[in-house]
């Protein structure tokens, strides 16, 4: 087998990761610092997850009509980059509008496509996905716990400014990767994306995923608000944003001794199983600094464990050169859609109560996850011994 440019592609996650550590938990404090009001936040808030459900595919369609795709991949970084400045200037909610529409197009663009980028060099060995993408879990736990202390320190209108180099050193990786050599073509007898698509398994997943991204509306748009109501300090917040993530890293470095020990099929209902605790306990509980913290380690079932069975999954349903097509689709689905109605549905529920009744609903929406799961998503058996198949196995090789 070829060796694993682990290096380079870690050093791209590293860098994406990093940034988003500083754009998830503090850029709804740094609209409020610019006078946004919540409903203006929410707003603002959800074009990154709006610009998920058509950034991806495009990208996708781009890259692969392209003689050379990874040129398309540096160009939404560049894009990336430049859109990003925009945030330094004094600009009202109309430019805010129109820079994030722009800047969140192009940074939604580029992961789909280095997701494919990554599995075509781990082509046969899929389950060392977890060891690679770690490095983006490193890069924004870094930066969430960093950011959280200068905070403490110096303005958080000031965030643009600290997160500019970090969009800078992810142009600069994007030059240091391509995709693996010879990436395979699907099977002659599974061809064609959409009779991929319409399986009812690949369907019940696509719907799982949706609804998972739901749940997470809440905690993506409003976590750090909330915790502030609260009387939680910045550097409080990123000690929380860091436990979450502390646990994610733990996660994905053991990721392939999860797999080769149990089904991703098992290992998303155990993950949804947690994310309803979690929402439920953040919801009643905020107060209680021991239970807050458990439910941040969560994050280690809720989000790593079940990005990793997402991706194994992915593999599975759309294999060789149909995986660009099925990473976009899942990012534009789960991510794009799902986050849309995850962040509006938040908005409209934090005038409630101040996120309570948010949280509550979010963990509603991640039992029925589970409960779809557990019910439709038939996890595959494994055979019994070596040259021998279950009946079912046989059934599955020939459909």
């Amino acid at each position: 087998m070829r060796p694993i440019p682990a290096t380079r592609l870690s050093g791209f996650y590293f860098a994406y990761y990093a940034a988003l550590g500083a754009f998830t938990p503090y850029w709804s404090l740094f609209l409020k610092a610019r006078g946004q009001d919540v409903a203006a936040i929410s707003v603002l808030m959800s074009l990154w997850y709006a610009t998920r459900i058509v950034a991806p595919s495009s990208w996708s369609w781009l890259a692969e009509r392209s003689p050379r795709p990874v040129r398309w991949l540096r160009i939404g970084c560049a894009i990336t980059f430049a859109s990003f400045a925009l945030f330094l200037l004094p600009i009202d909610f109309a430019g805010l509008f129109v820079a994030m529409c722009v800047f969140c197009f192009a940074y939604n663009a580029v992961m789909p496509q280095f997701e494919a980028i990554t599995l075509s060099h781990l082509t046969g060995r899929s389950e060392l996905y977890g060891r690679v993408r770690v490095w983006g879990s490193i890069g924004f736990i870094t930066v969430v716990a960093v950011f959280g202390l200068a905070f403490d320190h110096v303005p958080v209108t000031s965030l643009p400014l600290l997160m500019l180099p970090l969009y800078a050193g992810l142009l600069a990786s994007s030059f240091c990767n391509d995709y693996g050599a010879d990436i395979p073509d699907a099977s002659p007898a599974r061809t064609g994306f959409r009779e991929h698509l319409l399986r009812r398994e690949v369907i019940i997943f696509f719907v799982v995923a949706l609804l998972t991204q739901i749940s997470f509306g809440p905690y993506y748009t409003f976590f750090s608000l909330y915790l502030e109501q609260h009387a939680y300090r910045p550097s409080a917040l990123g000690a929380y944003w860091t436990i979450g993530v502390a646990a994610e890293i733990l996660m994905f470095f053991l990721s392939a001794r999860v797999f080769m020990r149990w089904e991703p099929t098992y290992v998303l209902v155990v993950a949804l199983v947690s994310a309803s605790l979690r929402w439920w306990v953040t919801a009643l509980l905020p107060d209680n600094i021991l239970l807050m913290a458990l439910a941040q380690v969560t994050h280690a079932l809720n989000f790593a464990a079940f990005f990793a069975a997402c991706m194994q999954l992915l593999v599975r349903f759309f294999p060789g050169r149909l995986n660009g097509h099925g990473q976009g689709l899942y990012y534009g689905f789960s991510s794009g859609v799902g986050g849309v109605l995850g962040a509006l549905l938040a908005g409209r529920l934090w005038a409630i109560d101040g996120g309570r009744t948010a949280f509550l609903v979010a963990g509603v929406i991640a039992a029925l996850a589970t409960i779809l799961a557990l019910l439709m998503l038939r996890p595959r058996r494994r055979p019994t011994s070596v040259g021998h198949c279950t009946d079912e196995d046989r059934r599955e090789k020939l459909s």
